[in-house]
C-alpha cells in the first residue's frame, strides 16, 4: 500500500510519526484475525462454494513408502447417501471395506466369508471399516470438517515460520469422546490455502507426525490438496507420500 502525506501544515518529523503509526496500525490490523475467521477464510478458499456436505465423487489414492513399497487405493464417498467404500489390494488381494447408512460390508477377493487368519490379517472388522471411513473422510475434507460438531477451535492464530516458510496457524483439540490429539493447521497467509497439518499424542514428548501438502486437485468447485508427504515430528524421518491421481464421478 502506498501512502501520500500531505505536505502542508505538517513537518519532516510530524510526517515521518505519523508515517509509523500508520505503518503500525496496519500491521497489527493485518495480524488480528480470531481463528474462527481464519477457518472461514481457509473454507472459503477450499470449498467456496459448500459443496463438501454433497461430495459424491472416487478418489483414487496411490501411496509410497521409503523401501519402495506401493499400494493404490479407490475411495468412493457419496454423502447424500451416506455411503463409503475403500478398495485396496493387500498382499495380492483385493480387499473392501463399505458401508452404506450404517449397513457393514466387507469383502475379499469378492467373498464375503472369511476364515479367522484372513479376519487377523487383512483386518476385516467393522471397527476398522468405520476407522478407515472417518479417516479418508476427515483428511480429504479439512479444513471444512473443522467445523463438525465437538472441534474445539482455537481463538489465538500464531504467525510461525515452518521449513523456511511462513503461515498463519491454527490450534484444534477436540472434545472428550472426539477426539484426542492436538492438531495444528498451516495456511498460506495470503490465500488461506491449506498447506500443512500437524499433531502430537502429546506435545511435551514431540511425538505424531506433520503432513506437507503440495498441489491441488479441483472437483465439484473444491480444491482438494493432491499431495500429501508424512513425516515425524521427532526428527523429521520421512514415512510415506499420498497422491491423489484421479478424482471422479460416481
Amino acid at each position: 500500500m502506498t501512502l501520500i502525506l500531505p505536505k502542508t501544515g505538517i513537518s519532516f518529523v510530524n510526517r515521518t510519526i505519523l508515517l509509523l503509526c500508520l505503518l503500525v496500525f496496519f500491521k497489527t490490523s493485518a495480524q488480528e484475525i480470531s481463528g474462527e475467521q481464519l477457518l472461514e477464510r481457509a473454507i472459503h478458499y477450499h470449498d467456496p462454494q459448500g459443496n463438501w456436505d454433497h461430495f459424491k465423487g472416487k478418489l483414487t489414492i496411490g501411496m509410497t513408502m521409503p523401501n519402495g513399497t506401493e499400494r493404490l487405493s479407490e475411495i468412493s464417498i457419496d454423502f447424500p447417501n451416506q455411503y463409503f467404500k475403500l478398495a485396496m489390494v493387500k498382499n495380492d488381494k483385493t480387499v473392501e471395506y463399505s458401508v452404506t447408512n450404517g449397513t457393514f460390508l466387507l469383502s475379499l477377493d469378492g467373498k464375503n466369508n472369511f476364515t479367522e487368519e484372513e479376519i487377523k490379517t487383512y483386518n476385516l472388522t467393522e471397527a476398522r471399516t468405520k476407522f478407515m471411513q472417518n479417516y479418508y473422510t476427515y483428511l480429504y475434507g479439512l479444513p471444512m470438517k473443522l467445523k463438525d460438531p465437538g472441534t474445539i477451535i482455537d481463538s489465538a492464530v500464531e504467525k510461525k515460520e515452518f521449513l523456511g516458510k511462513e503461515y498463519l496457524v491454527l490450534k484444534v483439540k477436540y472434545e472428550e469422546g472426539v477426539g484426542k490429539d492436538a492438531w495444528f493447521f498451516y495456511f498460506d497467509p495470503k490465500t488461506y490455502a491449506l498447506k500443512v497439518y500437524q499433531f502430537y499424542h502429546d506435545e511435551t514428548k514431540k511425538d505424531g507426525e506433520y503432513i506437507l501438502l503440495s498441489d491441488e486437485e479441483e472437483f465439484s468447485g473444491i480444491k482438494i490438496p493432491k499431495v500429501r508427504a508424512w513425516y515425524l515430528n521427532k526428527d523429521g524421518s520421512y514415512l510415506a507420500t499420498d497422491t491423489l491421481t484421479k478424482v471422479s464421478k460416481l
